[in-house]
């Protein structure tokens, strides 16, 4: 009988082995399965923060730059009222970075990302009639107030529900949208024109549609819970770093004006090329633009955003500062595509380094992010009306605009040098 039970009870363990490993295969499955559920969702929520970014920047600003000529050969307004209507964009954008943080407190961040896009789309086919100048110019406003919001919200949901390692990549999707508006504005905006000007900003108004449809249910929810702060030590000198940040990014925006604003015209008329030619380099800056988000936001994560940051500035201060070197062919491919590359490659490495200063809290991180997306637009626009200015007072000269802008970049990384050098003193 105790031999009998002896080998009954060894016969029953192998049966329990295999069961237990069974178990065991079937949680880590399923684990695995929660780990590749939670990664499609991310991705889901970095292509909703790409097709808002495309909508309320993209294609809201920079669809107008090629509209410009037929809506004065068309005699919907005259050349100087384009121009303002141009500037009512850049004066929303700031509005809307401004009231990002009231908005998303009262409506809710997800509902107010819905609803910027809904409002971006209706001023595409509120525009497809001259109503009149100020009609046009309110749109124009409300187009670029999507842009401000959209701009500071959009990955400030997104980004809290990204792991540390994938902040940047996640990052450069997102803004990846306003490369594909630099490019869909050298490209397809000539295309729909072909049909009419009326027809072009229908066909606007009909892909930004499915855009925003296409996103509407790919927001994350908010996240919510803010950790203790670090001690005072360290909130003082992440404080510090954090408004040196802000100056950095504004110079950053002047920075970018020489080659957003004359590179098509320096070209065409300065080099005396044509306008063909100068849209080229325009197609070219738009290429960078799309890529230049994703290997920046790739970077930062490999590097750190603090290393990283550094890297770009230098290489932009090259990259701006080269037409006043040589206006080589290669040299200007080089400068458009690089400059385009980093006009929203910039974006995802100030947003890493952002939450890099200040870690432990959501809310602190989108304050900072507005201030900071408020500093770009007013710098941007400072510089882009100071520039004009020095445009006509030098009798045109461009490489006066080049040089300006380089050595604003170069002030951001002295600024950034500085800045780590007090820190380690510290």
């Amino acid at each position: 009988m105790t031999n009998a039970d002896t080998k009954r009870h060894i016969g029953t363990r192998p049966h329990q082995r295999p069961g237990s490993a069974s178990q065991s295969g079937q949680t880590s499955s399923q684990q695995a399965s929660s780990q590749q559920t939670s990664s499609q969702q991310i991705w889901r929520y970095a292509v909703a923060g790409l097709s808002a970014s495309l909508v309320g920047l993209g294609l809201a600003r920079f669809s107008y730059t090629p509209l410009i000529p037929a809506l004065i050969a068309a005699k919907w307004f005259s050349a100087s009222d384009v121009v303002y209507l141009g500037a009512a964009n850049l004066a929303g954008y700031l509005a809307g970075a401004l009231a990002a943080r009231a908005t998303a407190t009262r409506f809710g961040a997800a509902r107010a990302l819905r609803a910027m896009m809904l409002l971006a789309t209706l001023s595409f086919f509120a525009s497809s009639s001259p109503v009149s100048f100020t009609w046009f110019f309110a749109w124009r406003f409300l187009s670029g107030l999507t842009g401000g919001i959209i701009m500071v919200l959009a990955a400030s949901v997104i980004l809290p529900h990204t792991s540390p390692a994938r902040r940047g990549i996640v990052g450069g999707v997102i803004f990846a949208g306003v490369g594909l508006g630099v490019a869909a504005s050298g490209t397809l905006v000539p295309l729909l024109l072909q049909q009419g000007l009326q027809q072009s900003w229908y066909g606007l108004g009909m892909l930004s549609a499915v855009l925003t449809l296409a996103s509407w249910w790919n927001w994350p929810a908010e996240a919510k819970g803010d950790a203790a702060p670090p001690n005072a030590a360290k909130h003082h000198q992440a404080s510090l770093a954090a408004r040196a940040l802000l100056i950095q990014y504004g110079l950053n925006a002047v920075a970018l004006v020489p080659h957003m604003v004359f590179i098509v015209d320096f070209v065409a008329r300065g080099l005396g090329q044509g306008i063909a030619a100068g849209s080229r380099y325009w197609v070219l800056y738009g290429l960078g633009a799309i890529v230049g988000p994703l290997v920046t936001g790739h970077l930062g994560d490999r590097s750190g955003f603090g290393p990283a940051l550094r890297a770009a500035f230098l290489i932009e201060a090259a990259a701006v500062l080269l037409p006043t070197v040589s206006t080589a062919p290669l040299s200007l491919i080089v400068s458009s595509v690089v400059v385009g590359g980093f006009t929203p490659g910039i974006v995802p490495l100030v947003l890493g380094r952002i939450h890099e200063l200040v870690p432990h809290s959501a809310e602190q991180q989108r304050a900072t992010w507005s201030h900071a997306t408020t500093s770009f637009a007013l710098f941007q626009a400072a510089a882009a009306y100071g520039f004009s200015w020095i445009y006509a007072q030098t009798g045109g000269d461009y490489l006066v605009l080049f040089a300006l802008g380089g050595g604003a970049v170069v002030l951001a990384l002295a600024i950034d040098l500085a800045l780590a050098l007090t820190t380690r003193k510290a």
